[in-house]
């Protein structure tokens, strides 16, 4: 009897797996996000292979040139360029952007799953710190950790992380004080399993869906709070190219060198627009025909 009441915890992540295998191409946000990420994380990857110059080398007698058969979009002030150091930038702030999602993420979902849960105590603890963090705003609150922190990847992660776990803290204690009151965890709690094991086992595989999704725009925040930072002079230091940096670094030239500033802001435009089809896809794909 308790075994079949846990079927429901299995069967419906299975449905939602053979709906995603036999729709995801009949989507058209889903196929256009995966096309326009897909096509950055590629060139990405390959950056050695599209690029014919080190994005870092100087050619201080082609300052501020314009698109040729040798440099495709020009170069900059100092003589560098523009292509390579957007694709090698991109390369940087993505996996940058990805990686720094990841630890919000597990301690989020962590800390959610926990005050969902268990409730009580600890869950009024955790509202609690939630409540401290939200209690500033997100720019500032990491503008203001990476002036403390200094600058460079590792302060990227970590002021990230110490705001961004709140959001998916609250997406999953929501979902799991739904869950937790379904007939397959009341026949799991009977059958004698343990809490972890319901929590991993018969929870999270059904509520997980909704960070996951909230994770792919959450993406877009981090990049833009590294764009910023860049632009700032708080984020990837140079000679490592960074999109934000490269704004910074084109604006004095705005009106006669447009695309020093335009084509990085246009690679984080895009970056932003593929991971929100991608999320809508994911999200329409997920939810029962």
């Amino acid at each position: 009897m308790a075994s079949a009441a846990l079927e429901p915890a299995t069967s419906l992540v299975e449905d939602r797996g053979r709906g995603f295998a036999g729709r995801w191409y009949r989507t058209p946000s889903f196929v256009a996000g995966l096309l326009i990420l897909g096509t950055l994380i590629g060139l990405a990857l390959a950056a050695p292979l599209v690029t014919r110059y080190s994005p870092t080398a100087q050619d201080l007698h082609h300052t501020l040139s314009g698109s040729s058969s040798q440099h495709w979009l020009g170069t900059d002030q100092l003589g560098r360029d523009v292509w390579s150091r957007l694709v090698y930038a991109g390369r940087v702030d993505l996996k940058v952007g990805f990686l720094a999602v990841l630890l919000p993420f597990l301690i989020g979902t962590t800390l959610g799953s926990l005050a969902g849960y268990y409730g009580g105590k600890l869950d009024m603890l955790i509202a609690y710190l939630v409540n401290v963090v939200v209690a500033f705003p997100f720019y500032v609150l990491i503008i203001a950790m990476s002036f403390v922190l200094g600058p460079g990847e590792r302060s990227i992660y970590i002021a990230i992380t110490f705001v961004g776990w709140v959001s998916y803290t609250r997406i999953i204690r929501a979902e799991i004080l739904v869950a937790k009151r379904r007939e397959y965890v009341e026949a799991a709690k009977v059958a004698g399993l343990r809490d972890s094991r319901i929590i991993v086992r018969h929870l999270l595989p059904n509520v997980i869906m909704q960070a996951v999704i909230f994770a792919m725009s959450d993406i877009i925040l981090s990049l833009a709070a590294i764009v910023t930072l860049g632009y700032l002079g708080l984020g990837i230091q140079p000679p490592t190219p960074d999109w934000g940096d490269m704004i910074a670094g084109g604006q004095n030239f705005i009106t006669t060198k447009w695309q020093l500033s335009v084509f990085p802001g246009l690679c984080v435009v895009l970056t932003g627009l593929g991971l929100s089809l991608l999320a809508d896809g994911v999200n329409d794909l997920m939810r029962p025909e």
